[in-house]
């Protein structure tokens, strides 16, 4: 059944029906209740994040809504999760 909703899908490879949501489908599919956390590269950040300085050649866990709002900025996975289990949010694990 998964491989028949998954046109993208090959008999080698099968992709995650997330995967291939849009940006707008998967912000409606939590808004600000769901989040995930991705590594990002610091000179990655210092273009996204105009106010805020990072180091070029340091990797950081960004905490991003699944409406797109960046909600942390972290130097550790540990200290992002430890937030995350703080807050009232679901996490949405991206492969």
């Amino acid at each position: 059944m998964y491989e028949k909703r998954n046109d993208e899908a090959t008999s080698d490879t099968l992709v995650h029906p997330l995967k291939l949501l849009t940006r707008a489908q998967f912000a409606a599919l939590g808004g600000d209740a769901v989040a995930y956390v991705r590594c990002v590269h610091g000179d990655i950040l210092s273009a996204m994040v105009k106010d805020a300085e990072f180091e070029s050649d340091t990797d950081y866990q960004l905490v991003m809504s699944a409406d797109g709002k960046p909600l942390l900025v972290t130097d550790t996975e540990d200290a992002a999760l430890e937030w995350l289990g703080e807050q009232n949010l679901g996490l949405a694990t991206l492969h």
